[in-house]
Order: C-alpha cells, then sequence, then structure tokens
C-alpha cells in the first residue's frame, strides 16, 4: 500500500474516489500535494516537509477553524479522520487533508483595483478572524528576524565566501544578476531597519508568506488564499508587505489595496510606513537568502525553472531602486 492510500485509509470511505499528484503547486516550502475527488467534492491532501511537527500543525489548524468559525470561504477547511484528528504521522510525514480551494493565481495576467481590493480585503478579514488568538504587543518580529539574514549575509560574504555557478543550470544567470545587485543594496538595510528595533506595535497571527501564487481569483472574487505553513505571530505590517511588494510592486502603486484593507479592519500609519520598509528589505534579503540557500547551504529545488522566475522578479524589483 502506498503512502497516500495508507493516508487515505484513515479517512472516513468515498472521500477519494480518484487521487491525482499535483506538481509545483505547493511553491518552494518542500511540501507534496495531492487532489482527490469524492463524497465531499475536491479536497487537498498535503504532506508536510519531513521537520513539521504535529506541535506546528496544532497552531496552524486551530487559526483554520477559526477563520472557518467566521464563515471566510476562501480558506481552506479541515477534513477529519475517521477517528477525529486533524492530522497523521505516516511514514515518518505528517499530512493533513483539507478542502480545495477553487481559482487560478492569475492576479499578474488581470491586474485589476477590483482584484487587487479583494485580495487586500480578504487579508483582513483573515486578520480580524485571529486577531484575538494570543495577541500582544511589542516590536516586530519580522524585524528581527530581517537582522538575522542580514547578519548571515554579510559574514558570509565578509569571509570571502562565493557562489560557483553551474552554467548549464537555469538559475546561474539570474543568480549571477542577483549579486551585483547585493553588492550595491545591502548595506542599505540597517537604515530601513532601526528605526523599527523598538516600536510596539500589535502582534498578532499572520499568513508570513502571502504572495501572488497564494492568492486565487475566480473572475474579481478571492475564492482562496492557500499555503500556511509560514504562519507566525507578527505585525499585520509583514502580510501587507509581502502580499502588495508580489502584486504590485513599489509602494506608490500601494493605495488602493491599503485603503480597501481599512475598509475592514484598522491600519496605523506606523503601520502602513514599516511596510514599505519591511517590503524593500524583504526582496533585497530574500535574494540573499536564495542565494545562500542555493549555493552556501546546497538546498536541491525540484523545479529550477520556478528558482529562476523567483529570482528573475526579485531582480526586476530592484533594478527600480
Amino acid at each position: 500500500m502506498s503512502p497516500v492510500d495508507k493516508v487515505l485509509s484513515r479517512y472516513p470511505a468515498g472521500l477519494a474516489a480518484t487521487v491525482q499528484r499535483i506538481r509545483h503547486q505547493s511553491g518552494f516550502s518542500g511540501a507534496q500535494i495531492w487532489r482527490t475527488d469524492g463524497l465531499l467534492g475536491s479536497l487537498c491532501l498535503r504532506m508536510w516537509p519531513a521537520n513539521t511537527l504535529g506541535r506546528t500543525l496544532d497552531n496552524i489548524h486551530a487559526l483554520l477553524e477559526a477563520a472557518a468559525s467566521v464563515n471566510l470561504e476562501f480558506v481552506p477547511k479541515l477534513i477529519r479522520t475517521a477517528r477525529g484528528g486533524s492530522w497523521l504521522e505516516i511514514d515518518e510525514h505528517i499530512w493533513e487533508l483539507t478542502t480545495w480551494r477553487p481559482g487560478k493565481s492569475d492576479f499578474r495576467e488581470k491586474p485589476t483595483s477590483a482584484r487587487l481590493k479583494a485580495a487586500c480585503v480578504a487579508l483582513a478579514q483573515l486578520h480580524l478572524a485571529w486577531d484575538k488568538m494570543n495577541p500582544s504587543h511589542g516590536p516586530c518580529p519580522a524585524v528581527a528576524r530581517r537582522w538575522t539574514a542580514w547578519r548571515e549575509w554579510s559574514a558570509l560574504w565578509e569571509s570571502g565566501w562565493r557562489p560557483v555557478f553551474d552554467e548549464g543550470d537555469p538559475v546561474t544567470p539570474r543568480a549571477s544578476q542577483a549579486i551585483s545587485r547585493l553588492e550595491r543594496l545591502t548595506g542599505s538595510i540597517p537604515q530601513l531597519l532601526e528605526p523599527w528595533n523598538a516600536t510596539d506595535l500589535p502582534v498578532h497571527a499572520c499568513l508570513c508568506d502571502i504572495w501572488h501564487d497564494h492568492v486565487l481569483f475566480t473572475g474579481d472574487e478571492v475564492t482562496g488564499l492557500i499555503d500556511y505553513g509560514s504562519v507566525k505571530w507578527d505585525n499585520a505590517a509583514v502580510d501587507l508587505a509581502r502580499l502588495l511588494g508580489s502584486l504590485v510592486g513599489d509602494p506608490p502603486g500601494w493605495s488602493v489595496g491599503i485603503e480597501a484593507y481599512r475598509t475592514c479592519r484598522e491600519l496605523s500609519p506606523e503601520e502602513t510606513e514599516l511596510a514599505k520598509a519591511l517590503d524593500r528589505s524583504g526582496v533585497i534579503l530574500g535574494v540573499a537568502n536564495w542565494i545562500r540557500w542555493l549555493y552556501h547551504q546546497k538546498r536541491p529545488y525540484e523545479d529550477r525553472e520556478a528558482v529562476a522566475g523567483r529570482l528573475a522578479e526579485l531582480v526586476r524589483r530592484m533594478d527600480r531602486w
């Protein structure tokens, strides 16, 4: 019996009349995705990366259930096992089954104001659903993560390490372009982050990886916000920076999305300014992280063309600064 069959045998019969592996659907996290169709319609079977802990998934599932309790239809709903559990551990991996969210991540093909507003309202609605789950105040945790990434990159670069490129790798042209941009822009990181080191802000559950490919549209309606694997307690600015930077680029184009968010949930002027700093520092350090992962840590990525595309997108943004 295959691992997928073992997992599905723990759920009520009839949920998976057909099963299809979905490749390149789970981004770069290392998760694997299957689509099943049966008595409850289309479902999403996800095998989480090998280092995922059950308690991590318990926290994520509590957040999904909070969203379900206020009828956020664009959030996947958990399907419980025959014994009532929300996840299973089979063959040293953790698995979950949720509803399949319809739609396409096609904002770039159809970049309308209506769609931008819908995405930001959906994010605000999700933040509202999570606001009361262990909220606190303090400096934005994303700022601390940016400092860590900057110090790690700076130490590596100052040690004399340089990446060794493979001419046959589709990532190589983009990675070599990225290096020259990093040399020009990494020095701006302290100036971007220092004003936020001790600023007291609301801290609550955030997606922390809401970008173009994780927002599904049907027409102008958001019918899916997918991939909750990066959830952390943070400030709303980190999600707005990631979403708006991915959908529309630099902050001068953000006003429509920011105002749409504010129609649903409060956002302070400080948080708006922080989002701008997190966006720019996130692009620069995102490139640095990719170079470290690829050439220093030598992480394997199945879809090298997708990695090249992601680096190309970040380089294009850096070229405008």
